[in-house]
């Protein structure tokens, strides 16, 4: 599957959870309480915390219309640090020019790179190809920094949601210190006076986000 697609979603109505499970359930379950409830109806991608805009104009088979217009939208989408898949692939490869003969080039793209002469002299060393050399200290510059950017997508998702749904509650500016602090603590403490299905998901999401800080080798970079 495409990182690009979302979900699994869940549905509120006010504080409470009133659906979770893939956008058509979520959707649905919102087009059938929104003529009956003055509580506001939110729906979460539960994996980065984001709000998502349902169009509930029309009946259930208008809504499901739409929910597959949206998945196929996103489905189309590039994924961000992913070498992507599905629709978005299928475009690359359509717009890529004809394969030529001989070896594979295995994905290489040609830009500049600009050292100063230490770097190339130190690259010469290495016996390998600059080009191999430079491509092995990114992949383990991306292995080293995978903790760090869990940890800030987990914070971030949190704080989306958190934002949108106790923004106006008792010790949201307590929580969100506590989160990009690193203060496990006290953000679970004010959860406790959170209404449960909002701090439930609340502390699921930021389940990454107080994980032990990596630290690259000294003189790494």
């Amino acid at each position: 599957m495409n990182d690009s697609i979302p979900g699994p979603f869940a549905a509120f109505e006010g504080p409470r959870r009133i659906a979770s499970g893939d956008l058509e359930t979520v959707a649905l379950a919102i087009h059938d309480r929104v003529a009956s409830t003055r509580e506001a109806l939110l729906a979460f991608d539960e994996t980065t915390g984001r709000q998502v805009d349902i169009d509930l104009r029309g009946d259930r088979e208008g809504v499901r219309l739409w929910v597959r217009n949206w998945l196929r939208y996103h489905a189309a989408q590039p994924a961000a640090g992913a070498s992507g898949g599905g629709a978005s692939r299928e475009a690359a490869e359509a717009a890529a020019p004809p394969r030529r003969r001989g070896r594979p080039r295995l994905g290489v793209v040609s830009r500049e790179v600009t050292l100063l002469p230490r770097h190339w002299a130190w690259l010469s060393s290495q016996g390998s190809s600059a080009s191999a050399v430079l491509r092995r200290l990114i992949d383990e510059a991306r292995k080293v920094d995978a903790g760090p950017a869990r940890r800030r997508e987990a914070r971030d998702a949190t704080y989306r949601f958190i934002a949108a749904m106790a923004g106006d509650r008792p010790g949201f500016e307590n929580a969100v210190r506590a989160l990009y602090g690193s203060d496990r603590d006290t953000f679970e403490g004010v959860l406790e006076g959170w209404p449960p299905d909002v701090a439930e998901l609340a502390g699921r999401l930021a389940t990454g986000a107080f994980e032990v800080a990596d630290t690259l080798p000294r003189g790494y970079i």
